[in-house]
């Protein structure tokens, strides 16, 4: 297992899990979203003013092809990165991935005060966030290598189940 690649949406606690499992590995923590803004010198909301939602995930189909190029790398992605079928092929091909299910009720806890979330600043946000768990669920089970359900499970808890079927899978060379 090269990487650990957290997928699943807005709110599940992919950037912070990650820190901590980066941490305990020893190895190189990177969300891609923050990497875009980095790199772009633009948040993601202007990107995606300029850009459209085509050119930010056209953006984003980079970074994750680069972020995921090496070893030793435990890797946020942002939600939608599932939606191209080639994002889910190179996920799975460079990484053991994880999908953080998050219910929509506390994904909607953790994002309503949140202003830095484009899909999130027009309409009702549950209704958003329902219609967008409709729609990428299939897709975060799709290429996740194992699912975890958050929960009310503190980050560090989280990242303890995640190293621990890691260490499993890894041992046992197979992917869960």
């Amino acid at each position: 297992m090269r990487n650990i690649i957290l997928i699943g949406p807005m709110g599940a606690g992919k950037t912070t899990i990650g820190r901590i499992l980066a941490n305990r590995l020893g190895w190189e923590f990177s969300d891609s979203d923050r990497e875009i803004e980095k790199r772009t010198g633009a948040s993601i909301p202007l990107i995606f003013e300029i850009e459209g939602e085509a050119g930010f995930r056209q953006r984003e189909h980079d970074m994750l092809a680069e972020l995921t190029s090496g070893d030793g790398r435990v890797l946020a992605t942002g939600g939608g990165a599932v939606l191209r079928p080639e994002n889910r092929s190179l996920l799975r091909a460079n990484g053991w991935v994880v999908y953080l299910y998050t219910p929509v009720e506390r994904q909607f806890e953790r994002t309503q005060h949140d202003t830095q979330r484009p899909l999130l600043q027009k309409g009702d946000r549950r209704a958003t966030l329902e219609r967008l768990m409709e729609q990428r669920d299939p897709l975060y089970r799709e290429t996740a290598h194992q699912v975890f359900e958050t929960g009310g499970q503190a980050p560090r808890g989280m990242a303890d189940r995640i190293l621990k079927a890691w260490r499993q899978v890894a041992h046992n060379g197979d992917d869960a």
